[in-house]
């Protein structure tokens, strides 16, 4: 699984590369500043698969002395640094394009340019397509970040593309920076969402509702064999899922039947979210909170 997430977090890195030279080159032969920026944006792409590449070999890594619950946390402050370094890539679009306003220019071979748009927009799509299936497979957040912004690129090199074209038809050379800063305002909605969730699992942040309940619905089939739960917690760590919650049991149980009730638990937790780490605080009955009538396990009913 770790193998896959590193592979794939190359090939984003080699992509990138060729993407930000090709930008580049065309961009200033064309004078285009969307596709400048459209390089930039590929530049910062760049950084940031080089960031996550790092991120997934050191996550994956094995729990050690000074890091008992492993190394996955890298993968969410590679998020977030992935999220900061969008917003610096709209600055810079936002740096290149205003200019233009006042010192509008036409491009120049507009047919490159719409072509370096167009294969650039299909490369992302296909390379960020597969690297949110990969990082579903492996819930794998510095992936995830990596395949948004990925396609942040696809949707603004089609709007890059669609802004040239709309330049060719009409000769109107306002639609060069007007594309770009359309295109910083989407990469700036991104960068918000990429650096909010990476920060989010920093601190701590409970697991989703839809994951809570899924863990509250394991236990429940369990029902039958304890009296109730308490003090449920959970959260994550890169893919990693830490899970801990206090189980009563009827004080008649053995510790072997408390044993294997937990083990059958932890089982069921793991088996629904996978890469989960659960741990169970067995507590014994207190009759004088219980209406043990009620209990099959006490003595009161079987007398």
């Amino acid at each position: 699984m770790n193998d896959k997430k590193v592979s794939w977090a190359k090939l984003s890195i080699i992509s990138n590369t060729l993407l930000v030279l090709f930008k580049i080159v065309v961009g200033l032969f064309t004078g285009s500043v969307s596709i400048i920026a459209e390089g930039l944006h590929s530049g910062v792409d760049l950084l940031a698969s080089i960031i996550t590449f790092f991120s997934v070999k050191v996550a994956s890594r094995p729990a050690d002395v000074r890091h008992p619950y492993g190394h996955g946390k890298v993968e969410n402050i590679a998020g977030t640094i992935e999220g900061l370094l969008i917003f610096l890539g709209a600055v810079l679009i936002i740096k290149e394009a205003l200019p233009k306003f006042w010192h509008p220019e036409m491009p120049e071979s507009l047919g490159w340019g719409m072509g370096v748009m167009a294969v650039s927009a299909l490369v992302n799509f296909f390379i960020s397509q597969t690297l949110l299936k990969i990082a579903k497979e492996t819930d794998s957040p510095a992936l995830e970040a990596d395949g948004w912004h990925l396609r942040t690129d696809v949707y603004t090199s089609a709007g890059v593309l669609l802004g040239l074209l709309l330049i060719k038809l009409t000769g109107i050379t306002y639609f060069d920076p007007i594309l770009a800063l359309i295109v910083a305002g989407m990469i700036l909605k991104a960068a918000y969402e990429i650096t909010f969730e990476g920060f989010a699992n920093m601190v701590d942040t409970a697991l989703p509702e839809k994951e809570i309940a899924l863990i509250k619905d394991s236990i429940a089939n369990y029902g039958e064999k304890f009296l109730e739960f308490h003090k449920l917690r959970a959260r994550k760590s890169g893919s990693e899922r830490f899970i801990d919650l206090h189980l009563v049991v009827p004080e008649k149980l053995s510790v072997k039947e408390v044993h294997d009730l937990c083990n059958k638990i932890e089982r069921e937790i793991e088996e629904k979210l996978p890469n989960s780490h659960v741990l169970i605080h067995a507590e014994p009955c207190q009759k004088e909170q219980r209406q043990c009538e009620n209990c099959p396990y006490c003595s009161e009913k079987k007398s």
